[in-house]
C-alpha cells in the first residue's frame, strides 16, 4: 500500500491574516487591516456574509417584501457603527413611533401610554426604585472589565432575579424590570444569569436608561437592511472573500497557522477566529487551546429568541392613533414594534409588525407546529391591536436556534458565576491567534456597534504583532 504523502507545512497559498467568519466582526477587522497594507483572505463557511444580520424576501409572488430576520435597529450611542454606516455611504431612517404605546394587563384589558407603564402607582415606585439601582450598577461598571468592580465577586455569585427580589416585595415590579434584561436582552430568564452580567449588558448601553427606552435603543434603521453595512464591506474587500469555505482544523506553527478546509490548505502569519465564543471548538485545533480558554467557552451559551413579523396590507393600528409599540409581560409576544419599511424601500402601502417570543416562552413555542405557533403569536398580537391582527398577508419568523453556524440569538452570556472567573480570557490571544465578536464586547455588547468595536480592536492587535 502506497502511503499518503505529508502535508506540506507551508502552504503555497501564504498570507499576512486569515480571518474565518465574515460577520461584521471579522470583516471591520479585514478592512482596517487590507488599509494596513497586510494581505488578508476571510474565509466563511456559509453562502453568504453577514454572519446574525441577514435580509430575506417573503410575500405573494410579485409583491414580495424585504424583512430584516437579525439585527436590525442603531441607538443614537452606536457610534461606531453610525461611522461606519457613514463611511460606507449608506443611508438611514427612524423607526415609526408616533402614536400612543399600549400594555395589555393580565386581565386582557389594553391601556394607552406614552411615557410610564400604566401600572398601579406603587408597582410604578417600585420599578423605578429598582431601576435607579440598575442605573447606578451600570455607571460604576467598566463595561470593557465588569470583573474589576470591587463588588464583581458577590454580584456574580447571585442570579438577576435572585438580586431583584432582595431589594423588592413586589412580583410585578420585579418581573417588569428583570423583562428588560433577561427576555429583552439576554434572551435567558432573570434566574439563569448573574447580577453582574445584567449589569454588564447595562453598561454595555452607556446606561440602563437606554435600554429601556425603545425611542433610544430602536431610533432608526438603516436602508436596505443592517446586513447592507457587512455587505459593502465585503463588497470592498472583494476578491479576498470566500465563502463556502468550513475551516475543519488549524495547526498553529513556529511562524504561524496552517487552516484545513475541504478544498485544501492556507497558511497565515495570524489567524483572526471572528466567531462566537461557542462556536470556536467547532474547529479542531493543535496544539489544542489551553484549558482556561477552553472552559471559558464552556461556560457560556445563547439564550433563545424568535422573532416574528407579520406584514399587512396596511399599517391598520396608525388610523387608531397607535404607534405599533406595545408591552405585556405576560403574553407570549412580550413586545412589539411598527417595522413598516421606509417608503424610499420597496414600499407596497403594506405595514408591519415585528414582535418577540423568547426564553421559556420561545423553548415552549418550539414544541408546537408551525401551524400552531403561528396561530398564537397572532393571537398574542391581535391582544395589543385586535382582531385585524390576525390576518397578516405575509408572516415570517427568524430560526437562528436552528441553524449550526449561528446557534442562537442575539449573543452569548455567561452562567452564573462564569463572568469574573472567564470574561477576560475570551479575548485573549493564545500564540498566533485572536479571538472576537460582539460576544465579548464591552460597549455596545451583542449588538453590531460592539462587533465593528471589536473588529476595530481585532486590527489593531494583530497589527502591532505583524508590524
Amino acid at each position: 500500500m502506497t502511503a499518503e504523502p505529508a502535508e506540506p507545512t507551508r502552504p503555497s497559498d501564504q498570507h499576512d491574516v486569515v480571518v474565518v467568519g465574515a460577520g461584521a466582526t471579522g470583516l471591520t477587522a479585514a478592512l482596517r487591516l487590507t488599509e494596513a497594507g497586510h494581505d488578508v483572505v476571510v474565509l466563511e463557511a456559509r453562502d453568504r456574509v453577514g454572519g446574525r444580520l441577514s435580509t430575506e424576501s417573503h410575500g405573494p409572488a410579485g409583491q414580495e417584501s424585504d424583512f430584516e430576520v437579525g439585527g436590525q435597529w442603531i441607538s443614537p450611542d452606536q457610534t461606531a457603527l453610525l461611522a461606519m454606516v457613514e463611511e460606507l455611504g449608506l443611508t438611514t431612517y427612524l423607526r415609526y413611533r408616533e402614536g400612543d404605546s399600549v400594555f395589555v394587563t393580565p386581565d386582557g384589558a389594553v391601556e394607552r401610554f406614552t411615557t410610564d407603564l400604566p401600572l398601579p402607582e406603587a408597582t410604578n415606585g417600585e420599578v423605578e426604585r429598582l431601576s435607579d439601582a440598575l442605573e447606578r450598577l451600570s455607571l460604576e461598571l467598566d463595561p470593557a472589565a465588569p470583573w474589576d468592580h470591587p463588588d464583581a465577586e458577590r454580584l456574580d455569585s447571585v442570579t438577576f432575579q435572585a438580586w431583584l427580589e432582595a431589594q423588592s416585595d413586589d412580583p410585578v415590579a420585579v418581573a417588569t424590570v428583570g423583562l428588560f434584561i433577561g427576555p429583552a436582552m439576554l434572551t435567558k430568564p432573570a434566574h439563569a444569569f448573574s447580577a453582574l452580567q445584567a449589569g454588564l449588558m447595562a453598561a454595555s448601553a452607556g446606561r440602563f436608561e437606554h435600554l429601556v427606552d425603545a425611542d433610544f435603543i430602536l431610533d432608526r434603521r438603516v436602508a436596505g437592511g443592517l446586513a447592507s453595512v457587512p455587505a459593502a464591506i465585503a463588497a470592498r474587500l472583494g476578491e479576498r472573500v470566500r465563502l463556502g469555505v468550513d475551516v475543519r482544523r488549524i495547526t498553529r506553527t513556529e511562524d504561524g497557522v496552517v487552516v484545513h478546509t475541504a478544498d485544501g490548505t492556507l497558511g497565515a502569519r495570524r489567524l483572526v477566529l471572528a466567531l462566537p465564543p461557542t462556536h470556536v471548538s467547532r474547529i479542531r485545533i493543535e496544539p489544542p487551546l489551553p484549558h482556561r480558554h477552553q472552559a471559558a467557552r464552556q461556560h457560556t451559551s445563547f439564550g433563545l429568541v424568535l422573532k416574528v413579523q407579520a406584514e399587512y396590507d396596511t399599517p391598520f393600528w396608525r388610523e387608531d392613533g397607535l404607534s405599533g409599540t406595545g408591552f405585556a409581560p405576560h403574553l407570549l409576544v412580550h413586545e412589539v414594534y411598527d417595522n413598516t419599511n421606509d417608503v424610499s424601500e420597496r414600499d407596497t402601502g403594506t405595514g408591519t409588525l415585528v414582535g418577540f417570543v423568547s426564553d421559556l416562552r420561545a423553548e415552549e413555542a418550539l414544541t408546537w407546529t408551525p401551524e400552531e405557533r403561528r396561530e398564537r403569536v397572532l393571537a398574542s398580537l391581535a391582544a395589543y391591536f385586535g382582531d385585524a391582527a390576525r390576518t397578516p398577508r405575509t408572516y415570517v419568523e427568524s430560526d437562528w436556534h436552528e441553524q449550526e453556524l449561528t446557534g442562537g440569538a442575539y449573543a452569548t452570556s455567561f452562567d452564573v458565576g462564569g463572568l469574573v472567573r472567564w470574561g477576560a480570557v475570551l479575548r485573549q490571544p493564545v500564540g498566533p491567534l485572536h479571538f472576537g465578536s460582539s460576544d465579548v464586547a464591552g460597549l455596545g455588547y451583542q449588538h453590531v456597534d460592539g462587533a465593528i468595536r471589536v473588529g476595530h480592536d481585532l486590527a489593531a492587535e494583530v497589527s502591532a504583532t505583524l508590524g
